[in-house]
């Protein structure tokens, strides 16, 4: 009953979206295209990005990823946040698994959530994008405050939360909706 209980919020949806149909036919039915063109996406973008993160844990040393992006790694620990996300393609929920790895590793949770900040601020392809399409000016200004405040979100984020706690999450309890 308690894995019933873990996924009420699916069953929830998925009741939702069986029913739409019934009550807007086009509605539903656009709910489905939309539904089925997300995963199909998903199910292109993800296997790649989860064998590059199997390689990662097997090819990458835990003292190198502490070394780099560890607690008292400083400026390199910034600068390779920065490279790792600012690199990246692809949508956010590509990044979480890179970031899970990250924090198994021993990187610090500052850089972990600055690597997500870059990830989704200033990857190349937005960037680029923005200078298109917004100009300089914009470009870094939107650049440089989203760099800023995800460097400090990450800081209070490792004032909140032990390094320990969220690498253990599986273990504990879920946490109810």
């Amino acid at each position: 009953m308690s894995q019933l209980k873990k996924y009420r919020f699916f069953f929830i949806l998925l009741v939702v979206f069986i029913v739409l149909p019934l009550i807007n036919h086009s509605l539903g039915m656009k709910a489905f295209q939309l539904t089925g063109n997300s995963l199909i996406k998903m199910l292109f973008l993800l296997p790649p990005v989860l064998i590059f993160v199997g390689l990662l844990d097997k090819w990458v040393e835990k003292e190198t990823i502490i070394k780099y992006m560890g607690n008292k790694s400083g400026i390199y620990g910034v600068l390779f946040a920065f490279l790792l996300g600012g690199i990246a393609v692809g949508p956010l929920y590509l990044a979480f698994p890179i970031a899970v790895l990250l924090l198994k590793k021993g990187a610090s949770i500052r850089y972990v959530v600055f690597f997500l900040g870059v990830w989704t601020t200033a990857k190349l392809p937005i960037v680029i994008y923005e200078f298109a399409s917004f100009g300089m000016k914009f470009t870094l200004i939107h650049i440089c405050l989203g760099l800023v405040f995800y460097y400090l979100m990450g800081m209070i984020f490792e004032k909140f939360y032990h390094h320990k706690q969220l690498v253990n999450y599986e273990d504990q309890q879920d946490i109810s909706i």
